[in-house]
């Protein structure tokens, strides 16, 4: 019943925090003279600590209007081009020049992990005036109705195979963190079948390939729980009204307070300064409230899905061990020959340890060494390898320009094949 008393605990808040909204208003009213006090400023701080505290933060909007091609800024028109009951193919259409030619078209498979796919906006904002983007927009389980039936690991990887069909020849996958292994999965069903529409390359960034290698908390956790355990404690039903009423799922609030309780004492400083900021009012808050918007918005998992990653990425190893079966058949990475492949890693991530991610080049054998290429970003961690400064600097021109090379139609220019910090390996 735990997740019924969380949402009835929500519903109980919810006049407490419409109060608090409106006497924020009136503390932070300009009219009103007590705003220009400390004692005014401090009440509308803790006013304002106490909503952002107790709301459900809703799914994000993507919010990219525009773009930049060349030396000219385009629109940007977002629109669903293909769609599922548990996931959307969103398109993000730009007016470019007639003139431009065929930028390479990349599909980026956003995390199943609890965040929307809005935590990759920084991923497609970079990448998106050199390519035509496309990315998975992930439903929230808690609102699709039972009548849908399940989503499992097997439907996670047929889900890429159909996006990849449905975009056609010359599309390049770009999977970010928990993706890896059902993008390299898909990638390696479509080859054994020798399918024509086969990604022409595979970006594998921060994903958990091969948890055995410098494993993290995350993977510790996995290791030291047995399976059962995580059904008996992390999987509830949908409380009534949601559509997706009696659903069996991994709970987004419960996720976040995993998140969370990794880097707690972070987070406390930050809503500390936060709260120091709104009483000095100097402007800063803004950039703490952009982040965890986004932070904060999470949605919940089909505990098949869930339950089945767990088991067969984190507890059994089964895809670097070649025991991972879709549809009661194997998956062979050796089957792969005709996918580029690049791999990216954070040197300080601890989520998904230096190493893991790389050891796709490893399990992929038959790929042509000219048709391969690791990286590994000094100085940032899970984040960073998606997002920031670094990544839009150092990482994202790296994947445009691997892409292009390996363009199925494109003249091949040479790249470094191992990157460490910027060096050839």
């Amino acid at each position: 019943m735990f997740y019924q008393l969380y949402e009835l605990n929500h519903a109980a808040m919810a006049p407490f925090r419409a109060a608090a909204d409106i006497m924020r208003f009136a503390y932070a009213n300009p009219l009103n003279p007590f705003s220009h006090t400390p004692f005014g400023r401090t009440m509308a701080a803790s006013l304002e600590m106490f909503e952002r505290t107790t709301r459900r933060y809703g799914k994000p909007e993507f919010g990219l209007k525009q773009t930049t091609i060349g030396d000219k800024t385009v629109s940007v028109r977002e629109e669903v081009v293909w769609s599922r009951p548990f996931c959307n193919l969103l398109h993000f259409a730009r007016n470019a020049p007639a003139a431009r030619g065929n930028d390479p078209r990349i599909l980026i498979v956003a995390p199943m992990s609890g965040h929307y796919a809005t935590l990759l906006r920084g991923t497609v904002e970079a990448l998106l005036p050199s390519a035509d983007i496309y990315i998975t927009d992930w439903i929230d389980a808690r609102m699709v109705p039972m009548t849908e039936g399940t989503f499992d690991f097997d439907d996670y990887i047929d889900y890429v195979i159909e996006m990849l069909h449905f975009l056609g020849h010359d599309t390049h996958v770009v999977a970010v963190c928990q993706p890896s292994v059902p993008v390299l999965a898909a990638a390696a069903v479509m080859e054994e079948a020798r399918d024509p529409l086969s990604p022409a390359s595979m970006t594998l960034m921060g994903g958990p390939i091969d948890t055995r290698i410098n494993p993290t908390a995350v993977n510790k956790l996995a290791q030291e729980r047995s399976l059962q355990w995580f059904s008996d404690n992390v999987i509830m039903n949908v409380p009534w009204p949601q559509p997706g009423f009696v659903r069996p799922v991994y709970p987004g609030f419960l996720q976040l307070s995993g998140f969370m309780s990794m880097n707690l004492d972070r987070h406390l400083v930050a809503h500390k300064e936060f709260f120091m900021h709104l009483v000095k009012n100097d402007g800063e808050p803004e950039r703490h409230r952009d982040f965890y918007d986004e932070y904060l918005a999470v949605m919940d998992l089909t505990a098949e899905f869930y339950l089945q990653t767990v088991e067969e990425v984190f507890i059994k190893h089964s895809l670097p061990k070649g025991e991972l079966m879709h549809r009661g058949k194997r998956v062979d990475p050796t089957a792969i020959r005709n996918v580029a492949l690049l791999t990216v890693e954070g040197e300080n991530d601890d989520i998904s340890g230096v190493g893991q991610t790389m050891a796709a080049q490893t399990i992929c054998v038959n790929i042509p060494e000219d048709m391969r290429m690791h990286y590994l970003q000094p100085d940032v961690g899970h984040y960073g390898v998606f997002n920031g400064s670094r990544f839009r600097r150092e990482i994202a021109p790296r994947i445009i320009d691997f892409v292009r090379q390996h363009s199925r139609s494109a003249v091949k220019p040479q790249i470094p094949r191992v990157i460490k910090g910027g060096r050839t390996g």
